[in-house]
């Protein structure tokens, strides 16, 4: 027979926090794809008139599920590592540490890219794209919109290249049995290369051909 588990009310709440985390990390990390690899080549294939008609009806659609999914990410793992650190009884440093442990070492780095993640998505991505969609709705286009839309651009890639490693930090946690800078920066560096190939030569050119 399987031996029976007694859960404490902590290590549930912790469960769900990790739940929730998946499913809006989830929304969020494949609505930054959709955006870099499938709406970026589509939009550039737009005049001026379909703009006007798709941006305002997709864009505020597909943004408010962005952010908030962004947001949900962002409070529940940092809520969760809070939690773990304070169920084991540890700190920042020493047995079990955010700054010592395996699984501290690997959940911090994902977690700072994904502070920087979710940063730019309500401070750059969405305060532009909000000015943006409206511009584009009204069939305006003012001196700064170049500029604009190139900084919501730079933030939404730069996303998307750490979405990568981000990932690898955040499984390692659990499943990678030591930290390493070395293996951390060869993952990034593999990550970029990966991105990089995907946005610029893969993603131009899929569905072209079916």
């Amino acid at each position: 027979m399987p031996e029976s588990v007694s859960l404490d009310a902590a290590t549930i709440v912790l469960f769900i926090l990790r739940w929730f985390h998946f499913i809006f990390g989830i929304t969020w990390i494949g609505l930054l794809y959709f955006f870099n690899f499938v709406n970026g080549p589509f939009v550039k294939t737009m005049d001026a008139g379909t703009k006007k008609l798709v941006v305002p009806q997709l864009m505020p659609r597909a943004l408010w599920w962005f952010r908030w999914g962004a947001m949900i990410t962002f409070l529940t793992g940092w809520i969760y590592i809070i939690g773990k650190l304070q169920l084991n009884g540890a700190g920042l440093t020493g047995p079990g540490g955010l700054f010592t442990s395996t699984w501290g070492q690997w959940i911090s780095l994902g977690a700072l890219f994904g502070s920087i993640m979710w940063f730019n998505v309500w401070f750059i991505i969405w305060p532009a794209q909000k000015k943006l969609i409206t511009w584009t709705k009204k069939g305006e286009a003012p001196p700064e919109m170049a500029a604009l839309t190139k900084k919501a651009f730079l933030a939404s890639r730069l996303n998307t290249y750490l979405s990568v490693p981000l990932l690898f930090f955040m499984g390692a946690a659990s499943h990678f049995p030591s930290f390493s800078w070395v293996t951390a920066l060869i993952v990034i560096a593999f990550s970029v290369a990966l991105v990089w190939h995907l946005v610029n030569k893969v993603a131009p050119k899929v569905g072209s051909n079916f």
